[in-house]
């Protein structure tokens, strides 16, 4: 199930795919896509390309674009996070 969460005055969306098949990630060719972390905390993030993320742990809450609205995301789902997006979250 895709979700969408739109935040900000730039129409930039984050897209939510809550557990995709594995048909779905080896589409994606999820096995070769480098792994990254961070302790939990908060950060801010800017986005100058499309990235998409396969969560392995853990929840985020990000807000985009200076939003008091947030979305929240975690093990499992696969995120698309537009181009131009900043985002302070919140990793738990």
């Amino acid at each position: 199930m895709a979700t969408g969460s739109n935040h900000g005055s730039s129409n930039l969306i984050i897209t939510v795919e809550s557990n995709p098949s594995p048909s779905r990630l080896s589409e994606l060719r999820l096995k070769s896509w480098p792994k990254w972390g961070c302790p939990p905390g908060k950060y801010y993030l800017k986005f100058d390309a499309e990235e998409t993320c396969y969560l392995l742990k853990g929840r985020v809450r990000a807000h985009m674009n200076g939003s008091s609205e947030s979305v929240e995301f975690g093990a499992g789902d696969l995120v698309v996070i537009p181009k131009g997006s900043a985002a302070p979250g919140k990793y738990l």
